[in-house]
Order: structure tokens, then C-alpha cells, then sequence
């Protein structure tokens, strides 16, 4: 037994390499059969249950290995809840696959991703940690396969996965039969071909325009006041260099410029000086007494927009249900204060072109970058800074996000860190930079612009809502014939 749970363990903590820093995107593909078999192995639901749980700890542990240090006492605890999160696709897949045959198996390649997309929808949302470690993310560096998330999202990619896996796992299950194994190996061949011709079909967008941004990443500067000195100075080299906007990181502004003015006059400065529009990120105490975390626009003749962002990680700049659990701040790393939310998009004016900001890890959200596509926007420009999580693979893996976003949403996407990966992507999810967090200084990035409307950005979230369908489809068939199962062992008298 407990054999068993370290494999399933040892299977989950195999799956992370397919995302960055390793980036091995096509373990994807085949990661998740081995952990199918166990599953149809199992001896009953009980087992199946404790096989997913010590597979998806595993998994996320060793994704979010960088976290963990961060949560104090609780990491034990968050640990185990974080577990749960792939056992109701372990119940599901030893129900299915426990007697493979062809029928079952064909209801498998549709009810196993389906469940496997609706847990990943529901651990997305806002107030539970974000769409962070998502399979289907993991082929950003696939740009064949990755412009499914042109059709679907990135929901799409993950279904797609996850039922190329079942196909494989039933190819390979000991004891199928050979119509079984035809069954599983040819549908696991037939999506892969499918998926690959999509992206290698589909046809490069129009071209609308360029623009040239200019990004400054010091990396980690201590103290407010030295903190903006480091990035106006490094915004002076960037003087005569031909760029259209001149980005800063998250929280690269620790002061208030509307109760500082000697900070508003330097950033007017900035503008005029570096002969572009500026946008810094202003993390500070207003006049309210009240922090939020502010993309700001400057021009030299002032502030021209703002955008408050509306997306805050749990516990790292708020802490749910603060009167109750406000406790935790003492024993982690959690937010002190609270930041105040948004009330909605922005989209800022620069060069005659539209674009649309988000700040850090709003980039981990579909819905915000489809909301900015619909508001017409030519890029998206997102301000990040993982100060706090240097030198960990967390880096790479929210750059890697911006890839995604800009195939979903048919707009090229910028990230500019404070402390970080800094990258850009084209429409098509093509990399145009690829800034490391060690780097100190400045980058300048021309990217081609594009406004394709995906079907993605139309339909919105179609594939977790028919997943549910299915999902809620399949779990009324199975109480169905319970409840006929219980009927027909009824003693008669």
C-alpha cells in the first residue's frame, strides 16, 4: 500500500519538471498515464483516493516548492488541504478505468479531463490562489499545440492533455484487451494530430503597427526613496533610444506622488526627459490612509490614467475574512494591511495606440486579458516584481504566463519586473525577449501589434462550462444506476 503512495507521489512530484524552470512541456503529454494506471490499479475508491492525494501534494510541493518557506507552521497544513484538489479526478478515473473496456474507455477521454478542467476553473478562482500550476500552461513553449488557447483558453490545452493521457494509460493498461488498447492508443494519436494541426493551420494575424517598449528592472533596491533614484537614474540611459513608453515594475513607486510632489515633478521629468510616455507603479500609503497598488500613466505634463488592481493574492497583499484569520499575519509572511481593489479596466492612451495594464498576478487570470481584448486594447502591458520570491523558479513560471495570455487573447503581452523575468510575446505566443532576473538595467522590446478577435475572446470560458455539463451528466448516471443497484438487492417478499 504505502508502496503505492510513494509511486503516486514520486509520479506527481515528475509531472512539475514540465513547467518552468525545467520546461520539459512535452512530459505533459504522457506525465499523468502513469498516475491513470495506479488509479485503475487501485483495489478500491478508498485507495484511489489516497493514490491522487499523495500524487497532487507531491505535485504542487514540488511546483511550489518556493512558497512553502513563506507559510510558516502552516505549510504542513496547506499541504494537506492543496491534496484534495485531484481527488475527485482519482475517484473518477479508478470508476472508469477499473474494468477497461472500448465503451468505457471512450467515456473516460471525455468525463476524466472534464473533471480534471472543472477543479482547475474552480482552484482559479480569485479568492483561492489563482490559476497558478495549470497543466495546459505548461505548453507555452509549444507554440504549435500552445494556439489551442486561441480556441479554448488554457482550459482547452489541459483537456486536451489530460484525455492524451488516457488514451495512453488505457493503451498500456495490464489486462485490456486488444480492442481496448486500440481504442486508448488511437484517440490518444488522434488529439495529438489534432492539436498540432490547429496551431501549424492557423493563419498569421494582420499586423496593425509597432511599438517599441522600454522596460527598467534594478532588481531588488531597499528603501522607497533609493528605490525611485535607481529607476529614474536607469530611465535617464534610455534617453534618444526610440521606444514609446518607458514601463516600470510593480511597487517600483513607494511614495505617494499626490501627497509627495516633489515625486510627481521627477516622474514629469522622467516622461519628458527619456521622450516617452512613463508607467510606474505607485505602492503607497494615500491620502486616505488607505495602500493600493496603482498603475500610473505619466506624460510630462502629469498624470494622463490610473489603473488600481483588482486581482490581490491571498494572504500575500490581503488576508480573507482579516477579523478572523488577521491572526496569521503574526506567524507568516502576510499581509500586514490589506491593499484596496479596483473597481475595473483601464486602458491607457500611448502613441496613438490602446493599451491595457495589469499588475503582477493578475497576469495568471484569462478573464482579465479576454476583458481588455474586448475594450479593443492593441497590447497588454503587465508591471510584476517577485522581490520576495528572488531566485526561485517563480520567475520563469509567470513569464511564462504572458505566452498564453497573448494567444488567448490575440494581443501581444509585455511583462516588465521589478525583480524577475521580464518577457514579451507576440499574438501567436512567439517570444520577443526573455529579460532574467539577474539582469540590472534596462531593455527595449519592439512588438508587432495585432487586434484578433480569438474565438476565445468571444466564447469566453465554453470548455469549463461544458465540462460541468458533463461532469454534472455523468455523476447523474452514476447515482442513476446506484440507486437502480439498490433497488434490485432489495429483499422481495
Amino acid at each position: 500500500m504505502w508502496r503505492s503512495r510513494l509511486l503516486a507521489a514520486a509520479i506527481g512530484a515528475g509531472l512539475a519538471p514540465a513547467f518552468p524552470v525545467a520546461g520539459a512541456w512535452w512530459w505533459a503529454w504522457a506525465g499523468l498515464a502513469p498516475l491513470l494506471v495506479l488509479l485503475a490499479r487501485a483495489g478500491s475508491y478508498r485507495q484511489a483516493a489516497w493514490l491522487s492525494w499523495c500524487a497532487c501534494a507531491a505535485f504542487f510541493t514540488t511546483l511550489h516548492h518556493w512558497v512553502l518557506p513563506f507559510l510558516g507552521i502552516f505549510a504542513p497544513l496547506a499541504i494537506v488541504v492543496i491534496g484534495w484538489v485531484w481527488v475527485p479526478f482519482g475517484l473518477a478515473a479508478h470508476g472508469l478505468l477499473r474494468r477497461a473496456t472500448p465503451a468505457r474507455v471512450l467515456m473516460a477521454l471525455l468525463v476524466l479531463p472534464s473533471v480534471w478542467v472543472v477543479t482547475e476553473a474552480l482552484r482559479s478562482w480569485k479568492h483561492l490562489g489563482g490559476a497558478w500550476g495549470l497543466l495546459g500552461a505548461a505548453q507555452w513553449r509549444a507554440p504549435a499545440v500552445a494556439q489551442l488557447a486561441a480556441l479554448g483558453g488554457v482550459w482547452l490545452l489541459s483537456f486536451v492533455l489530460v484525455a492524451v493521457n488516457t488514451g495512453i494509460a488505457a493503451a498500456v493498461l495490464p489486462g485490456a484487451g486488444r480492442r481496448t488498447r486500440l481504442a486508448g492508443g488511437g484517440a490518444a494519436l488522434a488529439l495529438t494530430a489534432l492539436a498540432a494541426g490547429y496551431g501549424l493551420l492557423r493563419p498569421e494575424p494582420a499586423v496593425t503597427g509597432a511599438m517599441r517598449v522600454a522596460g527598467v528592472q534594478p532588481g531588488i533596491v531597499p528603501g522607497p526613496e533609493r528605490r525611485v533614484a535607481e529607476h529614474l537614474r536607469l530611465t535617464r540611459e534610455l534617453a534618444g533610444r526610440d521606444h514609446d513608453v518607458v514601463v516600470w515594475g510593480q511597487s517600483s513607486v513607494g511614495l505617494d506622488p499626490a501627497r509627495r510632489p516633489d515625486v510627481d515633478r521627477r516622474l514629469r521629468a522622467a516622461s519628458a526627459e527619456a521622450g516617452s510616455d512613463l508607467l510606474v507603479n505607485v505602492d503607497a500609503t494615500g491620502p486616505t490612509g488607505r495602500i493600493a497598488k496603482t498603475a500610473t500613466h505619466y506624460t510630462p505634463a502629469g498624470v494622463a490614467g490610473t489603473y488600481v488592481k483588482r486581482r490581490l493574492a491571498p494572504f500575500g497583499e490581503y488576508i480573507p475574512l482579516r477579523p478572523l484569520l488577521g491572526w496569521v499575519a503574526g506567524a507568516t509572511e502576510a499581509a500586514e494591511r490589506d491593499r484596496v481593489t479596483g473597481a475595473g479596466p483601464a486602458v491607457f492612451e500611448v502613441a496613438g495606440r490602446r493599451i491595457g495594464p495589469l499588475i503582477s498576478y493578475e497576469s495568471t487570470f484569462p478573464d482579465l486579458r479576454r476583458e481588455l481584448a474586448r475594450l479593443d486594447v492593441d497590447v497588454t502591458i503587465a508591471q510584476g516584481s517577485l522581490t520576495t520570491f528572488h531566485g526561485s523558479w517563480a520567475h520563469a513560471q509567470q513569464a511564462s504566463f504572458e505566452a498564453l495570455r497573448a494567444i488567448e487573447s490575440g494581443r501581444p503581452a509585455v511583462l516588465v519586473e521589478l525583480d524577475g523575468t521580464s518577457a514579451a510575446f507576440d499574438a501567436r505566443g512567439r517570444r520577443l525577449a526573455w529579460v532574467p532576473p539577474d539582469h540590472r538595467g534596462v531593455f527595449v522590446v519592439g512588438v508587432p501589434l495585432s487586434r484578433e478577435a480569438t474565438p476565445y475572446v468571444r466564447l469566453g470560458d465554453w470548455v469549463p462550462a461544458l465540462a460541468t455539463g458533463v461532469v454534472a451528466a455523468a455523476g447523474a448516471a452514476c447515482a442513476v444506476r446506484r440507486l437502480a443497484g439498490l433497488r434490485g438487492r432489495r429483499p422481495t417478499h
